[in-house]
């Protein structure tokens, strides 16, 4: 008889409300200019256990905490973050919502991050080398700031960078459909930040059920109605995202001092899987394929969709749980 040698994960918890996290998505940024220090230190102010934010990088090195590839829709400033200089150039850009904000830099603000959303128009062998600077510049960072911070990746082509760049993060899938993470991120990544609504629904919990017995995290985005908030709570997942961190806060204070808080009134509370086209069977189908159809279009590098190789990195990677003791590539 032959005995397997391949760790057995230790299952994640099912999460009490109280255990629930509260991420701030690009901070506070229902109410304040979205991935700005203002909006940070909002969401900090109102309690969120942690921020997510995305980033790009520009054409001198610099990296930004900033959502779109473009600057067009939240600032003054026009055209592709990637073939514009920091120096004299974007540094003068501002936000167009108030308070007038500058785009902040990943250096100025990396100890109020979690979750590093990692936006796939990105050459990950240019950012990730750069990242890893800055986070190798803090004093212990390995046992201060490291385990902390987690990775977030849409594409494959994202993981074998960032096991050799920084093996020391978790890495988290972004995405939108359980089917393409199980297919392209199952082995690789510790946990998933999925869609709200595309895991309402038989293949979505049955996802949040597996996940949890393979070790992995989840959690979910953007959750800013107070129904949806009370759903993702009530999946006892590890963190909930969203842009109105205060509303999140006080409504798992009240499930945490009156459980019955957490039932959704009326009849809507047996409705609710059927109260928005968004958590239909069909609707889910339409956003993988939509999915499917960025990844191969709008990566830095255009191109069929295949599973990353991550031969050589079995150490960083252990059993793929979100418990596993981090060791660093041979």
């Amino acid at each position: 008889m032959v005995t397997s040698t391949t760790p057995t994960p230790t299952p994640t918890p099912f999460r009490a409300p109280k255990d629930v996290e509260c991420w701030g998505h690009r901070g506070a940024s229902a109410f304040l200019p979205e991935n700005t220090l203002a909006s940070f230190q909002a969401a900090i102010k109102e309690g969120a256990d942690g921020i997510e934010s995305d980033v790009h990088i520009t054409s001198d090195g610099v990296i930004l905490m900033f959502h779109d590839p473009t600057l067009d829709r939240t600032t003054t400033g026009k055209g592709a973050i990637k073939t514009q200089a920091w120096k004299d150039d974007i540094e003068h850009v501002r936000t167009k919502k108030e308070p007038v904000q500058p785009i902040p830099r990943f250096e100025e603000l990396i100890d109020l991050l979690m979750k590093i959303d990692c936006k796939m128009q990105n050459d990950p062998e240019e950012m990730f080398p750069a990242m890893a600077k800055i986070i190798e510049s803090h004093a212990d960072w390995e046992t201060l700031l490291a385990p902390r911070l987690i990775l977030g990746l849409w594409h494959p082509v994202f993981i074998r960078p960032a096991l050799a760049h920084l093996p020391r993060l978790r890495r988290y899938h972004i995405g939108l459909s359980p089917s393409l993470a199980r297919t392209y991120f199952w082995d690789s990544c510790e946990g998933f930040s999925l869609n709200f609504a595309m895991l309402v629904g038989a293949e979505g919990q049955q996802f949040i059920a597996d996940a949890r017995a393979a070790g992995k995290e989840i959690c979910v985005w953007t959750v800013n109605d107070p129904n949806e908030m009370r759903t993702a709570i009530g999946w006892g997942i590890k963190a909930v995202l969203t842009d109105k961190v205060a509303i999140f806060m006080e409504l798992k204070n009240e499930i945490i001092k009156d459980p019955s808080k957490a039932l959704i009134p009326g009849i809507y509370g047996y409705l609710f899987a059927w109260s928005s086209w968004r958590y239909y069977t069909t609707t889910h189908l339409w956003v993988e394929r939509s999915q499917l159809d960025t990844m191969r279009t709008a990566c830095y590098e255009p191109g069929p969709i295949v599973k990353a190789d991550i031969s050589g990195y079995e150490s960083v990677i252990g059993d793929g749980s979100a418990g596993h003791e981090i060791a660093a590539a041979a």
